[in-house]
């Protein structure tokens, strides 16, 4: 039950068939509804030929993030079984059989073993990808379990609900990249909504986040969703326009997401493995590090983000006509969430500036640290928890093991080459 099980075996017939993977790294008892609404999606798409594109399921789960089974995770459903061609689920052991595969054909140690399926989401994401090159995709889509192909659109204060072909849209574009990125909206990011007193000024959780993100997570950003209640609408425009964009390099860096993510996997020399410093996360801006060379396409498709489990009835087609604030001081749950997230944005703060601004690395790590000194006091009166003063903690962990962490980045992608160069030998 733990290893990878095949729900129909995989069509192989015809030379044309494209093979398409879809990819979960899931730990949540709704993820059986998540597929199904994206098989139906599916179904209903009329970007598909039916004829030409074969789907198969691949389905990494953690049986110990939400204390679940293993019967949470494998598909009955014949709607779902009759839909797809296979399903591959991907647990402890079949990721062991794998590990001593390659081990006993020389491929990698078991130093990069760990370092490609050890223990962490990057990992998981890995063995994702390595079971559908093993299983000859032609093609890779990375989906969430708390996101569900719909977008929220505010107009005239009201919002309206439109469902979008993620699937589709992401084949039609992959066949001319090498990677496809869609739109997010919902509740894209775990810091809620705040409304400021002499406890905590806006001037001072400013500095805050800007201490603790990226290029992404920043303030500009950020203020402007605090205003929408924690809220990201969706761009109607947007959709409507079918308007794709080609993502810029910025700061060394072209920036993914880890779901509404395709790959094409048909050359794998553009292909990079995922990595986070222990304990981290991050594992999509570390990918981000990597794409210089690749070509990426934005496309028009919305996913809704649930990430405080919320809306699970979207899935039932309850749309809710106002989506509420998540404000930090009515929900202890809803705090809790953010602190894990700062902890897991600092854990790899320093990695990540000592790749992309190595020669100012010391500097920037020096401001950083007197940033959060000077105003995590008030963050920690403002959510009555002083557990957000271990940031500053993590951070000097985590900066005085910034060269370990960065040889071990390094490490993983060249263990991922030779797994890829073996697979590809492999008939």
């Amino acid at each position: 039950m733990g290893g990878v099980g095949s729900g129909r075996s995989v069509v192989t017939s015809k030379k044309e068939k494209i093979n398409v993977g879809v990819g979960f790294v899931t730990g949540r008892k709704n993820f059986k509804h998540v597929a199904k609404t994206y098989v139906t999606n599916w179904n209903e798409s009329g970007l598909v030929d039916g004829k030409r594109c074969a789907l198969h399921l691949f389905v990494a789960y953690d049986l110990a993030y939400k204390s679940t089974k293993v019967s949470d995770y494998n598909i009955s459903d014949e709607e779902i079984l009759d839909t797809v061609d296979s399903a591959y689920y991907i647990g402890d052991s079949s990721i062991e059989t794998e590990t001593q595969y390659l081990l006993k054909n020389k491929v990698i140690t078991w130093a990069e073993s760990e370092l490609i399926f050890g223990e962490g989401y990057a990992m998981k994401r890995n063995a994702v990808l390595y079971f559908a090159l093993k299983h000859k995709m032609d093609y890779l889509i990375f989906l969430d379990d708390d996101e569900y192909p719909i977008a929220t659109i505010r107009v005239s204060g009201s919002i309206v609900w439109k469902g979008q072909e993620v699937l589709s849209t992401h084949i039609a574009n992959l066949k001319h990249c090498d990677m496809t990125h869609g739109h997010h909206c919902g509740y894209i990011s775990p810091i809620p909504y705040l409304e400021f007193n002499d406890r905590l000024s806006e001037d001072e959780f400013k500095v805050f986040v800007e201490a603790i993100s990226n290029d992404i997570i920043n303030w500009t950003s950020i203020k402007a969703k605090m205003l929408n209640g924690g809220v990201t609408y969706a761009e109607l425009d947007i959709i409507e326009s079918k308007k794709v964009e080609v993502v810029k390099e910025r700061n060394g860096m072209k920036f993914v997401s880890g779901a509404n993510l395709g790959f094409n996997l048909k050359d794998t020399d553009k292909l990079f493995p995922f990595y986070n410093p222990p304990g981290a996360r991050g594992e999509d801006t570390f990918l981000s590090t990597c794409l210089s060379e690749c070509t990426i396409r934005k496309i028009p498709c919305y996913t809704f983000h649930d990430g405080f489990s919320t809306y699970q009835n979207l899935l039932l087609g309850v749309l809710p006509n106002k989506l509420k604030a998540m404000n930090a001081q009515e929900s202890i749950v809803i705090a809790k969430r953010f602190l894990q997230a700062a902890l897991g944005w600092i854990r790899y703060k320093p990695l990540l500036l000592y790749i992309t601004d190595r020669e100012n690395y010391e500097a920037g790590i020096r401001r950083i640290k007197e940033s959060l000194s000077s105003v995590l006091p008030s963050v920690c009166g403002y959510f009555g928890n002083d557990r957000f003063n271990d940031i500053l903690g993590e951070l000097d962990f985590f900066d005085a093991h910034v060269e370990e962490h960065y040889t071990d980045f390094q490490n993983t992608k060249k263990a991922w080459i030779k797994i890829v160069d073996f697979l590809g030998d492999v008939k």
